[in-house]
């Protein structure tokens, strides 16, 4: 035992009984052998926040393969391969103290597990035992001098990995040489082939063989292969891809443009379309939907009643108000249905969306379509809502925005549809000359390009205020409540309609995106020139550098540019430059 472990282990059971303030007096840097840990904050109270500590291994001790912990994204891969291993390492050490964090299904970059070119860090959650309020220094001493360093050998010390393979199907595993090859390649191959997309001209591709119905509605495990109906592709949408490594996938196709997908209720409509939604992330092996593969800018659009709305251009939808109120620089503090939803699309095309993903259930009705009947009841000068129906052709020509829109009531979409697939029992078909017949189309003729005037010009840039995240009553740092909300000073941001926002870890990063963009507005920078910056930003640092690179930054997960602006959106604080 090195003296410094022997300083922390004595120090530890000098403290047992005493008041836990005292445990402060252990912050600082220990060595155990190969490894070393940092005891970065100590907690004030046993009921406060956990403890935060690091486990550390140089890279010639580790002795990693470099070919899989080099590349930037194989390192965002590796270290998500080792959190999950890590939790099983924790489990057979049955040590609950310690916190490492609970991956879902996807493969998000974290800060969790840190790999760089010096070495491999874990960073951890600890809960320092007690009694009441005195320290049970005996118990501390256990977990931090001989479960810490433990953990951290069985982890990050590759000789001492075994050559059994991973576990399948989401769950824990223990390390392996072979597990980790595959994990990196897998998530290589998915990489590669969400590139090949917009080569293309896709907006999204769902493999043959793919499970996409979940365990159950509160869990995104994949339901049982025996239970579920594997996907296959219609043979008209069937696109194959052989990729560098080898493996050839072979699956849907979806094309740019406007994609309909119908079918009777119940039949996997909104199953396919939830799957796509997570398809901008990568999955790990056993999911499921390892080759559900969407467009990385792929936005899901719906109503949102009560939202609150700063500036937006609504007009290309929304004009002529009877309050009179110009909706070219439209602001609400509880947006109905219908506005909402169109505050909600022109905001996901200026933070960069060039798919939008809708399912009519989420959607205002007056938004998407006006029938006949209504047409003609309510003359068009009377009636200020254009429907989407009218504006996503437009969308496409003019920005280049695809849609894929989920409808089970309405035709109305089939005419300007350049693609329609039925789902019947989970079994997709291409109907799309079927549904041209139905609207008296020619067969085999796409929809007919309406003569009109733009509707769609670019509009003004929104710049918020140089005090526009500094609001006098805040007075400490945004922070995460769980994954649907962000308290930021007195406001709560309202994220729960954000269903591409899958991790908590995520939200605690959104929060720490504020404040990184409360420090770039200053009066003349516009939303989109922010968000640019700080995509830009954590391309070049990764999530620390959202922190100011804290020792120990806690457990984050990178949001998309998607999310981090939403949040932003739906802050009623939020003021612009007239």
């Amino acid at each position: 035992m090195s003296s410094r472990q022997s300083n922390l282990a004595s120090t530890l059971h000098n403290l047992d009984g005493r008041s836990y303030g005292n445990l402060k007096q252990i912050r600082g840097r220990y060595t155990f052998g190969p490894v070393t840990v940092f005891i970065d904050r100590v907690q004030a109270d046993p009921f406060a926040s956990p403890s935060k500590v690091r486990v550390r291994v140089d890279r010639a001790d580790a002795k990693f393969p470099l070919d899989l912990t080099t590349d930037r994204a194989d390192r965002i891969a590796a270290a998500d391969y080792l959190l999950r291993a890590g939790n099983e390492v924790l489990a057979k050490l049955d040590q609950r103290a310690l916190i490492l964090g609970h991956p879902g299904q996807e493969i998000l970059e974290r800060t969790n597990i840190l790999i760089d070119d010096a070495g491999f860090e874990a960073r951890l959650l600890v809960n320092l035992p007690a009694r009441g309020r005195r320290i049970l220094g005996h118990q501390a001493a256990d977990i931090l001098t001989r479960d810490l360093p433990e953990f951290a050998e069985r982890l990050f010390l590759f000789d001492r990995w075994s050559g059994a393979p991973a576990g399948r199907g989401g769950n824990t595993h223990a390390p392996s040489a072979q597990g980790l090859a595959d994990h990196v390649q897998l998530h290589r191959d998915q990489l590669e082939l969400r590139s090949h997309l917009g080569e293309a001209g896709l907006i999204g591709f769902v493999g043959n063989g793919a499970i996409l119905p979940r365990k159950s509605g509160d869990s995104d495990l994949p339901m049982k292969s025996s239970d579920a109906v594997v996907f296959t592709s219609p043979p008209e949408l069937e696109h194959t891809v052989e990729l560098s490594s080898g493996r050839t996938v072979t699956g849907m196709g979806i094309p740019r443009g406007v994609t309909v997908i119908v079918g009777g209720g119940y039949h996997g409509k909104s199953t396919i379309l939830r799957a796509l939604e997570r398809g901008v992330y990568p999955h790990i092996a056993g999911d499921g939907r390892e080759w559900v593969i969407s467009d990385p800018t792929a936005t899901s659009i719906r109503a949102e009643d009560g939202r609150a709305v700063t500036g937006d251009d609504i007009s290309a939808f929304i004009n002529n108000l009877p309050s009179g109120s110009d909706t070219r620089f439209f602001s609400t503090t509880n947006a109905s249905g219908s506005t909402s939803q169109a505050a909600n699309l022109v905001e996901a095309i200026e933070a960069g969306a060039k798919t939008l993903l809708i399912d009519e259930d989420t959607s205002a009705t007056n938004f998407m379509i006006r029938d006949d009947r209504m047409r003609a009841l309510i003359p068009a000068e009377r009636e200020p809502i254009t429907p989407f129906v009218s504006r996503v052709r437009p969308l496409l020509t003019e920005r280049g925005v695809s849609t894929l829109l989920v409808a089970g009531g309405s035709s109305a979409f089939f005419e300007v549809a350049d693609h329609v697939i039925a789902l019947d029992a989970y079994v997709p078909a291409d109907v799309t000359a079927r549904a041209r017949e139905l609207v008296g189309a020619e067969d085999g003729a796409g929809p007919s390009a309406e003569a009109s005037d733009a509707v769609f010009a670019a509009a003004p840039a929104r710049v918020p205020t140089a005090g526009a995240l500094r609001p006098s009553s805040k007075t400490k740092s945004a922070k995460a409540k769980g994954l649907d909300t962000v308290q930021f000073g007195r406001s709560f941001i309202d994220l729960a309609a954000l269903s591409q926002l899958i991790d908590g870890q995520q939200t605690g990063a959104i929060a720490e995106a504020l404040e990184y963009l409360a420090e770039i507005f200053d009066g003349t920078t516009s939303i989109t020139e922010a968000l640019t910056e700080i995509d830009a930003m954590l391309d070049a640092q990764g999530i620390d550098g959202i922190t100011g690179h804290r020792a120990h930054p806690g457990h984050l997960a990178r949001p998309r540019t998607q999310e981090i602006a939403a949040a932003l959106n739906r802050f009623r604080g939020l003021r612009l430059v007239d």
